[in-house]
């Protein structure tokens, strides 16, 4: 098991909210709350030499907590660093979900660039939809082809448009906090993911294709792409996490390895 790379991973988890969040300590665990728009953080093991083991009360604690705040009752840890705390969460009531942690091998391949895909600015007029796309992509779990496209894409821009995210992930891309690729096509982001490098660490998310446009390697080129940016800005560890077995033998591609297992709870 790669132990320093999994406390390595495990300090980033515990960095990256902290630029657009206030902390919240509940014993075992540290509740990350998004301070203005963009997509909502978690609760994770606290990152304390002196942190106690998981347990159930704290869980409810902070899914009180969560319920108060009207934000979602979500819980993200990696198996093999807090082994008791998916037995905690099960307890207290949530449904896990188990996903393949990957790191890349460095000097692995990054993939040739591909003609619709490219890194945007922040000044981008591709961007909004870029950031819109998961949140179609993600309804529509799965790698399989799909009618929603386009149309649903608009739908998800007109339903953001004032929500005030755009704003504040453009300040975090000049920032150099979040990196966003995009594969345009005919005038329409099909496919977009993002990196979010702390230091020489980065973690690819939010990979998502339009169901209308699967099975066409974009999601893999958009992943390249990133990779691609982060080895060129000097990151040396690339990881992520696969949405289940058959899209981690896509990562695996591009030289992601399995080091762990990352960890989702969240209600029934």
């Amino acid at each position: 098991m790669p132990t320093d790379l999994l406390a390595e991973l495990e300090s980033y988890y515990d960095a990256v909210p902290r630029a657009a969040s206030r902390v919240e300590d509940f014993g075992s665990l540290t509740l990350f709350v998004r301070e203005g728009a963009g997509w909502p953080y978690y609760a994770r093991p606290a990152l304390r030499a002196d942190a106690p083991p998981p347990s159930v009360s704290d869980v409810l604690e902070v899914r009180a907590r969560q319920r108060e705040l009207k934000i979602p009752e979500a819980f993200e840890w990696v198996a093999e660093t807090t082994p008791g705390l998916r037995e905690a969460a099960e307890a207290a009531g949530l449904r896990v979900h188990a996903h393949p942690l990957m790191a890349r091998e460095a000097g692995g391949p990054t993939g040739e660039p591909h003609p619709l895909v490219r890194v945007l600015d922040a000044d981008d007029p591709f961007l909004a939809g870029a950031l819109a796309l998961p949140h179609v992509a993600f309804a529509h779990p799965g790698t399989a082809v799909g009618t929603a496209g386009a149309t649903e894409l608009t739908a998800a821009l007109t339903e953001r448009a004032t929500d005030g995210a755009l704003p504040g992930y453009q300040a975090r891309m000049r920032a150099g906090q979040v990196v966003v690729a995009a594969a345009v096509e005919n005038g329409v982001v099909v496919s977009s993911g993002l990196h979010l490098p702390v230091g020489t660490v980065t973690e690819i998310a939010g990979v998502g294709t339009l169901p209308a446009s699967r099975r066409r390697g974009l999601g893999l080129a958009v992943t390249s792409a990133l990779v691609a940016h982060a080895v060129a800005s000097g990151v040396s560890t690339v990881f992520l996490s696969a949405g289940d077995d058959d899209v981690a033998r896509i990562y695996a591609r591009l030289g992601f390895t399995p080091v762990g297992t990352a960890m989702i709870a969240e209600p029934a």
